[in-house]
């Protein structure tokens, strides 16, 4: 078991930190690889680790987000969420940096999903995070659940920190190394699960649709008219409707089932259609990604004992504009499967 230490000079100035958010449950196998990723990284010369709860369940102002706040260095992010997910969550919470895809996982799966970043950048519609620029320092984000060894994760940590390709991986089980006295600060802090957005302001354009659409006061702006997640536990539990009418799919919900939902890095409005097509077709109602998203807020008003509203103008206005759009690849491939009847 990692011992608790507190926070030390060393952790919050040292030139990387490696911070290991726990999963939610208590399963063994994964505590098990939190631990050795753990005692890995903290025998690296200029690496400190923490470890916290689920960053996701983090409570603002508690312990947790107070020491990751104290932290100055480069961030190695370990954690069981996407990584677009865990460096947004990070940001919403003042711990703000570059975000730069590691060498495992979504990174390097896709270079479809890079074009597409490429593309969006190259546009002219200005992103949130292009007009408040991020401070320089890097935020490397790394998903547990992608299915890679663990020597796979302890390697990239190691090249990350020492800049060289690992000749050997220590092994995992090898507990007999030494832990040097506080380089590992583990925060024991009682949390809950928690369900409401997370805003990717990469892609956000500060269209302000996701405030229009949501009738539970979920959503507000600062003082430079920026739209910001200001009531995050008045968020309906399990609802991601919002997610759905955002045009730049900027919207994460991290625990949500559905990888483009969650954080998958898919292009926007594309991170739709995957979401909402069946393996082979469309979904089994026939509804489009509006239509859902009406009916899921529907369904939380009435259980908030609340009227229906339906599609209303915003709505019906967003829907048009959805299908006066040219057909891409994947339109042309659902249509072609439909025609099959499968």
């Amino acid at each position: 078991m990692i011992s608790p230490t507190t926070q030390s000079e060393d952790t919050k100035t040292a030139k990387w930190t490696v911070v290991i958010s726990r999963g939610q449950s208590r399963n063994p196998a994964k505590r098990s690889i939190e631990q050795s990723i753990a005692d890995v990284a903290s025998q690296l010369d200029g690496a400190s680790v923490i470890v916290v709860p689920h960053l996701y369940d983090l409570p603002k102002g508690g312990e947790s987000l107070e020491k990751l706040a104290a932290i100055e260095g480069n961030l190695i992010v370990v954690s069981w969420i996407f990584p677009r997910a865990a460096h947004w969550v990070l940001d919403r919470n003042g711990i703000r940096g570059q975000f730069i895809p590691v060498a495992i996982g979504d990174a390097e799966e896709d270079e479809d999903s890079d074009e597409a970043t490429e593309e969006k950048s190259a546009s002219d519609v200005d992103r949130v995070a292009e007009l408040y620029p991020r401070p320089e320092r890097e935020i490397h984000c790394i998903d547990l659940k992608v299915e890679e060894s663990l020597d796979r994760f302890t390697d990239e940590i190691r090249r990350l920190i020492t800049g060289d390709e690992p000749a050997e991986s220590i092994a995992a089980n090898d507990t007999s190394l030494p832990i040097v006295g506080g380089r590992i600060v583990q925060v024991d802090e009682t949390t809950a699960r928690r369900w409401y957005p997370v805003i990717d302001f990469s892609r956000c354009t500060n269209c302000m649709e996701c405030i229009d659409f949501c009738l539970f006061g979920v959503y507000g702006v600062d003082g430079a008219e920026t739209i910001l997640v200001e009531q995050p536990d008045n968020c309906r539990k399990g609802c991601p409707a919002c997610s759905r009418v955002c045009p730049e799919n900027a919207i994460i919900f991290p625990q949500h089932k559905a990888p483009a939902i969650a954080g998958a890095e898919v292009g926007g409005s594309e991170g739709f259609k995957i979401d909402l097509s069946k393996l082979f077709g469309a979904p089994d109602s026939g509804d489009d990604a509006i239509a859902t998203a009406a009916r899921e807020r529907d369904e939380q008003l009435l259980l908030a004992g609340r009227d229906a509203v339906g599609i209303d103008e915003q709505l019906q206005r967003r829907q048009q504009d959805m299908k006066s759009q040219p057909k891409d690849d994947l339109d042309r491939l659902i249509d072609s499967l439909d025609e099959l009847d499968l």
